[in-house]
């Protein structure tokens, strides 16, 4: 065989990257920051690419599958990785691929049939979700879990909450860690922690990286509306059943109806279709509407960028309301009102 070159490829150089994916039914992602080839002489052989702590959009030749590409690829793109600091790797792939990437050190998360997710590194998915129930503090008790953005927390949360509050002996709510929403995720945290103190049996959470994260959920982020979105929410559902529910004994999972965003009702779809196989009972909630309008955080920053101070009170609690009229929420209003 003729040598193989491993280089990094320009993000304006990505056109042969996109055509060598598409010949596998493959897209490369908006979001990769960095892309390396394998190529033997000019022609494209490899590719693989990478997003924050997320392996993917990888695929190699067929003819010239297990002839050492993949893990040159792989190695490149790890020990990259590696000298930038990100010490713990997830890999979405085909399932087709599991054996290569195992036999590279990686071990898998949860696969969909469509989908599978790897995790290498210093990431391990059983270490993680035990150390978030022993740092939370609860007890091995029956709970209710709600997964939330809140960006920003609203009545129609809050509405959400109270239900599994009253319904519920104890109730868990994880808030999405993830930091790709308008409201930082300190913000986010917080208003929901100061917003439901009054409810003694709840407590809140930061989601970390196993809950609708870039590693399991990047659909969430992207707002893709493709083939991928189906697996994506599968994969997401899947690993909540899998691994977070049996360690917090979640036996209930709360999510509130979704007539505005897609992404998200495809996610309470695949939460109504997995969580029962996991033993875990889907509680679907109807929205709560003000003046025959849905209280949604989408709906709450329509009005912040109208300035509409007047009918924002009726869809926010006082917590986010004297957030949003606080000097620290300059930045992030402004944001708001500088979007399309």
């Amino acid at each position: 065989m003729c040598d193989i070159l491993i280089e990094k490829v320009n993000k304006k150089d990505l056109a042969g990257v996109k055509e060598f994916l598409l010949s596998f039914g493959l897209l490369l992602d908006a979001d990769v920051e960095y892309t390396i080839i394998a190529t033997i002489g000019k022609e494209i052989v490899g590719t693989v690419s990478f997003s924050g702590r997320v392996i993917k959009c990888f695929a190699v030749k067929k003819e010239l599958q297990g002839e050492g590409i993949s893990a040159k690829l792989i190695t490149h793109l790890v020990n990259y990785m590696f000298e930038k600091g990100i010490h713990e790797t997830f890999i979405f792939t085909k399932p087709v691929n599991k054996d290569i990437f195992e036999g590279l050190g990686f071990c898998e998360v949860h696969s969909n049939g469509e989908v599978i997710l790897l995790e290498g590194g210093f990431s391990n998915v059983r270490k993680y979700v035990n150390s978030m129930f022993e740092k939370s503090g609860l007890d091995n008790g029956e709970k209710a879990g709600i997964v939330m953005n809140c960006n920003p927390f609203t009545f129609g949360h809050r509405y959400l909450i109270e239900r599994a509050s009253q319904e519920n002996k104890e109730v868990v709510i994880f808030i999405v860690e993830e930091n790709l929403s308008v409201f930082p995720f300190e913000v986010r945290y917080n208003l929901v922690k100061k917003g439901v103190e009054d409810l003694k049996n709840v407590t809140v959470l930061p989601g970390g990286d196993y809950i609708i994260s870039s590693n399991t959920f990047p659909s969430y982020f992207l707002k893709q509306e493709d083939d991928r979105l189906k697996a994506y929410t599968n994969l997401d559902a899947g690993i909540f059943g899998r691994y977070i529910a049996p360690v917090f004994n979640i036996k209930k999972r709360y999510i509130g109806t979704e007539p505005l965003d897609r992404v998200t009702e495809k996610y309470n779809e695949a939460l109504l279709e997995i969580m029962p196989k996991f033993n875990v009972e889907v509680v679907l909630i109807h929205r709560l509407l003000k003046d025959n309008r849905t209280i949604s955080a989408s709906e709450v920053r329509s009005l912040i960028k109208q300035g509409d101070w007047e009918t924002l009170k009726g869809f926010v609690p006082s917590v986010t309301f004297d957030y949003l009229k606080s000097a620290s929420a300059e930045d992030v209003i402004g944001k708001i009102k500088g979007c399309e």
